[in-house]
């Protein structure tokens, strides 16, 4: 195989790939008559299937696996001898123009830009730090004392808090919705869950009031054909019903999976999960200061242009997703994820140059920590390690975020950093 590598412009090679078609034919033979050697195929004996079904059944397949390592071989010793330092996958594609009896690839390679000198005392970086109070252990029991809420039904007026039990119409330009009778819902009131104008009318009616209501829907409502006009909603209060929170009890704390019922081994739980949340949420504010600082200092640096478009693509297609999932569209275009996206790739190039310039190797105990952090948030943390260790993607991506970590702290540690204390909750706040 002849392999050749061609500049294309400052961040780009193409690596072409000879390969003699029939070198190829040879061991895609041998490999054939291995597999029919031990190849099972109903109607024939072990070992007697005809060559020509053993080809059928399993030419196209064997022989995309011999090209495909072949090509992969070449690239690597491409990269090896050419000293290339590689972004992202490499996009391989057969050329035309291939003499008789060979076959021709081509692989477009885009390149690590140079960063130059990488002085990482030059940056300036704030790191938060904050601890878990009592008070935010209080907040939490609070919180799952609403989970396990129970609603009651009054006979009173409906008030803030209360679970509103609704049936409601609404009309837009002269169209009704439901075409006939009422479409129920319901909505705890203040939290929310639908326009303030409604809760606000909702509060003080009693069960079977009705009151009809002219609201304004907001311009990016999640359907464009209602979005930015006038709906008159009618809506009827069937009950209201007030919440009943559960003592903090034995039944109710091995509810949550303390089987010895204490308050104290509760409160020490969740302690340990709400530190365990904070630590990463100290770390996210880490890597976004030590990100913006990488920015701003090398921004002006020529990125590799595929790897920004598929990670635009990819941003892109995260937020049409988490659009789906509230029951709305994404609106904003392509063009509008290339910023966050060049960003993004400038940050990765940099945190992977700072590493390999500094020798910096993955820290097993630090992987091990972090696989004993996820796996504590399941009830059988066993099954977790065994999915990771089972699994080489999910292992290599746990391998990448325990490694960008590793490199984020390397770097705020030589950079002139300050401490800033804040609270649990401002930690929390994105």
């Amino acid at each position: 195989m002849q392999v050749s590598v061609e500049s294309t412009g400052s961040l780009e090679r193409r690596v072409i790939f000879s390969l003699p078609a029939g070198d190829i034919d040879a061991q895609v033979g041998s490999r054939l008559r291995e597999i029919a050697r031990t190849v099972r195929i109903k109607g024939f004996r072990p070992g007697k299937v005809p060559s020509k079904v053993v080809e059928q059944r399993f030419g196209d397949q064997v022989r995309a696996e011999i090209v495909d390592g072949l090509l992969r071989e070449g690239l690597d010793r491409a990269v090896r001898e050419n000293e290339l330092k590689v972004a992202g996958l490499p996009r391989l594609s057969p050329e035309e123009g291939a003499a008789e009896g060979e076959l021709k690839y081509v692989a477009s390679v885009e390149l690590v830009p140079d960063f130059g000198e990488l002085d990482m005392e030059k940056l300036e970086v704030v790191r938060h730090t904050a601890e878990v109070a009592e008070t935010d252990i209080d907040r939490m029991v609070e919180n799952l004392r609403a989970q396990r809420a129970t609603w009651h039904k009054v006979d009173r007026a409906a008030q803030p808090g209360d679970l509103a039990n609704l049936e409601i119409s609404s009309l837009v330009d002269g169209v009704r919705a439901p075409a006939e009778g009422m479409e129920k819902s319901s909505t705890v009131l203040g939290s929310a869950g639908i326009y303030p104008e409604v809760e606000a009318a909702i509060v003080g009616m009693h069960s079977g009031e009705e009151k009809t209501l002219d609201v304004t829907l907001p311009a990016d409502w999640h359907n464009p054909q209602f979005a930015g006009k006038t709906v008159t909603s009618t809506f009827r209060l069937i009950e209201a019903s007030e919440q009943v929170l559960p003592e903090i009890g034995a039944a109710f704390i091995r509810s949550f999976g303390v089987k010895s019922g204490e308050v104290e081994q509760f409160r020490s739980e969740i302690r340990s999960n709400l530190e365990r949340e904070l630590k990463g949420a100290l770390m996210h504010r880490l890597r976004t200061a030590v990100g913006d600082q990488l920015v701003a200092t090398y921004k002006d640096v020529e990125l590799p242009p595929r790897l920004v478009e598929s990670e635009a693509h990819n941003l892109q297609a995260n937020a049409a997703e988490d659009a789906r999932r509230r029951g709305q569209q994404l609106t904003a275009t392509f063009d509008a994820f290339q910023d966050a996206a060049r960003k993004r790739v400038l940050v990765a190039l940099l945190v992977g140059e700072v590493a390999r310039r500094n020798g910096l190797q993955l820290e097993r105990e630090r992987l091990e920590e972090m696989l004993r952090l996820i796996a504590s948030t399941y009830e059988q943390p066993e099954q977790v390690f065994a999915l990771y260790r089972n699994d080489p993607r999910m292992m290599q991506n746990l391998q990448n975020r325990v490694m960008e970590e590793q490199v984020i702290d390397w770097i705020a540690e030589r950079a002139k950093h300050t401490e800033q204390a804040i609270s649990f909750q401002e930690a929390l706040e994105r």
